[in-house]
């Protein structure tokens, strides 16, 4: 075992006992963390690789016992051995039963601790590799729900995974309908976190009075209308990951708060000034430039900087030609078997054209082709005459064909006209034309009134 991976947290509040025990345990080899309380061990194991953990029983804010608790709940591999002035019998058989390696009185710490700690660094040490096979393992499966083999979308994958096992704060960057929500599960569960919640918020979706109270919770009769207490989704996630969807429409007042909830792991909910521990990793998404794209530049440059430690982009479907029938094939064993249909091929014609169209709703458009193909062909392949006129006709600019080079390929005009197909759909309901589009309300007033459709 290398030496930097020989790191052991010592929570002990009595100065002249912790000092004596840093210097025992680093005469055998070990990296010694040192802190006073149960706060200062915890935030100490949120930085640093700690495989042991050696703790008093009683300490100045929680007692050694419920400290255990906690790190076997956020951090099962890591062994924990417990110290006591005085042996109590119904501490050392709660110590055992909630996981801790070993329970000891201080007594014993100068001959029989350096063996304890040997004897739980090798069985932490062991748990890790064991994860990290597992994690792997699981990490193959779980990034397999992602089809595509382009070398963008292989890409962003391997890119995904490295940061995966990893706790750091992840920027999603792509259009709507391009599968982030898919990417951030992926990556959860992928991660250590795999086992708490996966929490996933359309921050578009909240109206912008209530985000504060979604996000952080509320107090009874913080406002009108709260008759109780509510947690909110980041107390929810604890000890898992929230996944922040069309961050561009959070309002300005919680881009401060979640920039504080960021940097000292504390939130409060609405209206009470108790603050609230965290242990939730930070995914979030966007299908906008928030920095340098006119009214997104509204948009906290130091939340964003913030938050985009680990960017990864991922791509449109027009930039993934090779991927586009792979997910029309899989898309169609889905729908197939879901409406109990004898579907199994795709006509040469019917694949050209969607290879033709440029997807402006990229896989959530293709996905709706599929299924509505899949519902309507009366044999067991999908044919030309199936889909719908904007995609047979290959035209999203009032008959112009979408061209072969994607570097000439309008972008602005092809989501201008995409929003007017859809309203067209829709009767001209903006609400229900909004959820096909899978934005928020605001965000299509907007697009409306940047393309000058309002009317």
């Amino acid at each position: 075992m290398e030496v930097q991976e020989k790191k052991i947290l010592l929570v002990e509040d009595e100065d002249s006992l912790r000092s004596l025990l840093t210097r025992i345990i680093t005469l055998e080899g070990y990296k010694v963390y040192p802190a006073v309380d149960a706060t200062e061990g915890l935030e100490i194991l949120r930085r640093e690789n700690i495989l042991v953990v050696v703790t008093d029983v009683k300490l100045p804010d929680i007692n050694g016992i419920e400290l255990t608790e906690r790190i076997k709940a956020s951090y099962p591999g890591v062994e924990v051995v417990v110290l006591t002035a005085f042996s109590n019998v119904k501490d050392g058989v709660k110590a055992m039963k909630i996981g801790a390696f070993d329970y000891m009185t201080k007594g014993e710490g100068d001959e029989k601790l350096p063996l304890v700690i040997k004897k739980a660094m090798e069985k932490a040490h062991l748990n890790r590799q064991l994860f990290e096979l597992e994690q792997r393992l699981d990490s193959k499966s779980n990034f397999a729900k992602i089809i595509g083999k382009s070398p963008g979308i292989t890409k962003t994958i391997e890119l995904a995974k490295k940061v995966a096992v990893t706790d750091t704060t992840v920027l999603i960057l792509g259009e709507t309908g391009t599968g982030k929500e898919l990417l951030a599960e992926a990556i959860h569960m992928a991660s250590r976190r795999r086992k708490g919640p996966f929490i996933p918020i359309n921050c578009a979706a909240i109206p912008k009075d209530l985000q504060e109270s979604e996000l952080f919770g509320h107090k009874k009769g913080a406002f009108t209308g709260a008759s109780h207490d509510k947690k909110g989704y980041f107390e929810v996630a604890d000890r898992g990951t929230i996944f922040l969807d069309e961050l561009g429409e959070m309002s300005g007042d919680l881009q401060a708060k979640l920039l504080r909830a960021l940097e000292s792991r504390i939130i409060n909910r609405v209206g009470d000034t108790e603050p609230i521990p965290i242990d939730v990793r930070i995914i979030a998404a966007t299908n906008r430039d928030l920095i340098n794209g006119g009214r997104e530049s509204e948009f906290r440059k130091d939340l964003y900087y913030r938050l985009s430690t680990f960017t990864i982009d991922l791509p449109p479907l027009r930039e993934r030609h090779d991927d586009i029938e792979l997910l029309a094939l899989h898309f169609m064993k889905i729908y197939a078997e879901k409406n109990g249909r004898n579907i199994n091929n795709l006509s040469p014609g019917f694949s050209q054209r969607l290879l033709m169209h440029g997807w402006p709703g990229n896989i959530r458009e293709l996905k709706n082709v599929i299924e509505r193909a899949v519902i309507l062909a009366e044999s067991n392949t999908i044919t030309e005459d199936l889909l719908p006129s904007e995609v047979s006709g290959n035209s999203y600019f009032n008959g112009e064909s979408v061209s072969n080079n994607l570097n000439d390929v309008d972008l602005r005009s092809i989501e201008r006209n995409h929003i007017l197909k859809v309203l067209d759909f829709v009767k001209g309901n903006k609400s229900e034309a909004a959820k096909k589009l899978d934005i928020g309300l605001a965000t299509l007033y907007r697009k409306l009134k940047e393309y000058g459709l309002e009317t």
